[in-house]
């Protein structure tokens, strides 16, 4: 099953306790090839060439995540809105509650 570029996924962050946890919460909800690397480098290299992000990605939980680990929350959002800055005409709408 792949992701359709017009699809909301919604990825559950709240009870993350680690960041390799992150990584692979976020390798599994979006369809990461199985030798992504779980580090932010290797998160840039899979949204801007790997998969097709969806339309709209929403994070629930986001205030635990900043909570408990303030700077990879950061760099997340950092790629997340690079990619928009950095591919206007693919832009996508992020969402974090």
């Amino acid at each position: 099953m792949s992701i359709e570029k017009n699809d909301m996924i919604t990825i559950d962050v709240s009870t993350i306790n680690t960041v390799q946890e992150l990584h692979i919460l976020l390798k599994k909800a979006l369809e990461f090839p199985d030798f992504y690397g779980e580090n932010w480098d290797a998160f840039w290299d899979a949204i801007t060439g790997l998969i097709d992000l969806p339309m709209k990605l929403q994070f629930i939980g986001w205030s635990n995540l900043e909570d408990k680990f303030p700077s990879d929350a950061n760099i997340l959002l950092e790629c997340l809105t690079e990619f928009n800055e950095e591919f206007p005409e693919e832009k996508r709408l992020f969402l974090f509650h």
